[in-house]
């Protein structure tokens, strides 16, 4: 049998996975994955998840569960080498060791992209995973419980500043999100009103969401400015040493919440393989997922997602000529990935990857979205619930749709779980705190 490796159990890697256990016949081949997390996380709900709007477990998706007929491995792949066809796996805990292949798929995914801006490795926080979106949340629970037992001062003002950096979907859904949040937990503190909460989203560019017309981003502008939420345009974040923010505009306040989501970067994997990258280190690939390089088709060797740069084929799309790094396309790409690793085990032609724009879809909060394709605009209630509809019905997996439309179903009823649980971060604080030690 060949021995099929996948790097990688995100959206592209879980797909390819998924449909090669439905299109492989018995004995064709055996198919490995190797992800450092059990799961693969549906990133677009991360905003609703730092808002408590859905139950983290139910955004991911297990490996081990829906993958039945692969064999999981949950490690890091911390060097490709594809002379050689084996790659080095190194887990959490023990030793590392290699795994040989005979057909390699690269679909390690992406990692957040950051600029050595002094303070924001050890202030921020991103929004890439599950365990961040988490965090988020727990800690804007924390702050309003500190900042209700505070008189109004710097102290207060300081735990009710939330900054995030990004003015693209993602930062865009997340600060939408968040402002909607906030307001839910202000109707439990009395002694609290929206005043006392200053929201600040920072975009270096002159507009937000590109994916969507200029018109529809003034729209969500004036939105977000009627919901007490500011959003510095042109503006860089020059320094957040010990929370304190520095605008490049000379503005500066302090928060204890900064988020960041300015982009996104390759897998470090692509530092260390002998596969082929492009000059932003992705893996090249042409349109029918084949590695590529000057010489031609690198053989055995197979990419997509957001590791890879996949040429876009269709016109006035994606971003330099390949396609832009978001689900929607790293969901097809890994179908037809697998399809096209089937085709050329028996012998046929792969097919080229081509796929046009369904449109862009947020939401911004409760009851509010943005929905564009084309020049049809959606915007408000309709867009959040295409938003909802669309994402609902694209998370994997029948079983973890009922679980997100039974919470989304049970918040309509008795709204939002508003609790945070920031003492998760230090479970054994309370036992260490009173347990009996021996004496000296």
């Amino acid at each position: 049998m060949r021995k099929i490796l996948i790097v990688g159990g995100g959206y592209a890697g879980f797909y390819t996975a998924k449909k090669l256990q439905k299109h492989l016949a018995r004995g064709e081949a055996q198919v490995t994955v190797v992800d450092p997390l059990p799961y693969m996380t549906y990133q677009p709900f991360l905003p609703e998840v730092a808002a408590g709007s859905i139950e983290p477990r139910h955004a991911v998706v297990s490996h081990r569960r829906h993958l039945k007929k692969t064999t999981v491995i949950t490690a890091s792949v911390s060097k490709i080498d594809h002379a050689a066809k084996k790659v080095t796996v190194t887990p959490a805990v023990g030793d590392p060791w290699d795994v040989d292949y005979d057909t390699i798929v690269v679909t390690a995914g992406a990692i957040t992209r950051t600029f050595p801006i002094p303070g924001l490795a050890d202030e921020a926080i991103g929004l890439k995973n599950i365990e961040e979106a988490i965090a988020i949340r727990d800690r804007i629970a924390d702050c309003f419980a500190k900042a209700s037992n505070l008189p109004a001062g710097p102290e207060r003002d300081r735990l009710l500043t939330f900054v995030v950096v990004g003015g693209g979907f993602a930062g865009i859904e997340l600060f939408g999100e968040l402002r909607s949040y906030a307001s839910a937990l202000l109707r439990h503190y009395k002694n609290l009103t929206i005043d006392d909460t200053h929201f600040h989203l920072v975009e270096a560019m002159g507009r937000i969401m590109p994916e969507v017309s200029l018109k529809t981003s003034h729209w969500v502008l004036k939105n977000l400015a009627q919901r007490a939420a500011t959003v510095h345009l042109d503006t860089q974040l020059a320094s957040a040493v010990n929370g304190k923010i520095e605008l490049s505009t000379g503005e500066s306040f302090e928060s204890d919440t900064i988020m960041w989501t300015a982009g996104v970067m390759a897998n470090p994997v692509m530092r260390n393989t002998d596969l082929p990258a492009e000059e932003r280190g992705r893996l090249r690939v042409g349109a029918d997922l084949r590695v590529i390089s000057d010489a031609g088709v690198v053989p055995d060797a197979w990419g997509a997602g957001d590791v890879a740069a996949v040429p876009d084929l269709v016109p006035n799309q994606g971003v330099g000529g390949f396609t832009v790094p978001n689900a929607q396309h790293a969901v097809r790409q890994g179908k037809l990935l697998a399809k096209n690793l089937v085709a050329d085990i028996r012998g046929e032609k792969p097919r080229e990857y081509r796929h046009k724009n369904l449109g862009a879809v947020a939401g911004i909060g409760l009851y509010i979205g943005v929905f564009q394709s084309g020049p049809i605009a959606l915007k408000g209630f309709l867009a959040w619930l295409a938003h909802r509809g669309y994402h609902g019905f694209a998370m994997p997996m029948w079983e973890r749709k009922a679980r997100v439309f039974g919470n989304w179903i049970i918040n309509f009823l008795f709204r939002r779980d508003l609790v945070g649980i920031p003492a998760r971060d230090t479970p054994r604080a309370a036992f260490e705190t009173w347990a009996v030690r021996p004496k000296v």
